[in-house]
């Protein structure tokens, strides 16, 4: 029998999030059904919940920074057992026969990976619902391991802001050594900052917002530089191997690719459309200069970045949240007001009684 799952969802673009009841499925045999207990506010929920991004379907569940309690196993299940701490981020499947499957990078799924929300189930076609809820349910292979010694509460953000720095970080080979920056200083932000210390780089915070030196020092930071301060750039000139850029919204790239090395690159984490201005070729041609892009990690890399942060006391800075003040705290997002990340407690679903 489907479970009836309370659950906090936007009805359409337009109208806040608010109470909803709907049919959790039944376990298949590979399945693992979880308890909710924690679950992360991505920007990335604001923007679907809104269709900012014209691909949203509703009523929609938002919520993809998941931490619960394995409740029960398929017959087929074997990694788990009931009572396990388990986290489930933005995946929930894929085709698992593509090439970039076959490596262990689902997020790069040739035929699209199921999401774990605003998706559609690649068995019964249903509609894919998130974290805002009491319950999901997910084939164990997108299931992955809370080690012991990690805060459940501040790994819930590790989910989604914690692997989509984490892995481009890895995939450039940040280290000891490397001269790496961090543009913007939000949920992203102040993960790229942490993790790009306790790799051993040399680690700068490019922002528009002066007074932040303390905070960024405080997350990782080494230097400070005001980006829109042309001296402070022309500074830092020639600088930086990687850049990292977690501002989710349009801004100019252009200043940025001067203050990169011979053949540095800068990586988009944060933007999801079109570049503005036209970026000049000329940073390109005469230092080799690249800019690239990277999702979030594969299953793999995830859990290799869980066990990471539990054994280095890398946890997200969070702000608690019961389900009720969800719209308020979408409302504070947009003014990015919030030091780092709203988190869910699920058990405030109850208050709805």
């Amino acid at each position: 029998m489907p479970f009836a799952t309370r659950a906090y969802a936007a009805q359409s673009a337009t109208t806040p999030l608010g109470p909803f009841t709907f049919d959790r499925r039944d376990p298949r045999p590979d399945d693992v059904a979880i308890e909710i207990l924690y679950c992360g506010v991505c920007h990335s929920d604001l923007h679907q919940t809104r269709n900012d991004w014209n691909n949203s379907t509703f009523p929609m569940v938002p919520g993809h920074e998941i931490i619960g309690r394995v409740a029960a196993v398929g017959s087929a299940a074997t990694k788990f057992k009931p009572g396990d701490m388990v986290g489930v981020g933005c995946m929930v499947d894929s085709c698992q026969h593509c090439d970039p499957c076959q490596h262990g990078l689902e997020q790069f799924c040739e035929n699209v990976p199921t999401f774990t929300y605003n998706g559609t189930d690649r068995h019964d076609h249903s509609p894919t619902q998130g974290g805002y809820s009491e319950r999901i349910v997910v084939s164990e292979k997108f299931v992955l391991r809370l080690p012991e010694g990690l805060d459940p509460k501040s790994a819930a953000p590790l989910l989604c802001a914690g692997i989509t720095t984490y892995s481009p970080l890895r995939h450039w080979k940040v280290g000891p050594g490397s001269k790496v920056a961090i543009i913007g200083l939000g949920g992203l932000g102040h993960m790229g900052l942490k993790f790009a210390h306790a790799f051993g780089a040399n680690v700068t915070l490019f922002t528009r917002s002066p007074g932040k030196e303390d905070e960024a020092r405080r997350l990782g930071a080494h230097d400070v530089v005001i980006s829109t301060d042309p001296e402070q750039m022309k500074a830092v000139a020639n600088r930086f191997d990687f850049i990292l850029d977690t501002v989710p919204t349009k801004h100019d790239l252009n200043p940025y690719m001067a203050t990169l090395k011979l053949d540095g690159t800068l990586v988009l984490v944060g933007l999801l459309g079109p570049i503005e201005p036209t970026l000049s070729t000329l940073p390109f041609i005469t230092g080799r200069r690249s800019v690239s892009g990277s999702p979030i990690g594969g299953i793999a890399e995830t859990q290799e970045m869980l066990d990471f942060c539990a054994a280095n006391g890398v946890t997200s800075d969070v702000e608690m949240l019961d389900i009720q003040n969800i719209n308020e705290a979408y409302a504070r997002m947009l003014k990015s007001d919030v030091r780092y990340r709203f988190v869910i407690d699920i058990a405030s679903l109850k208050k709805d009684q």
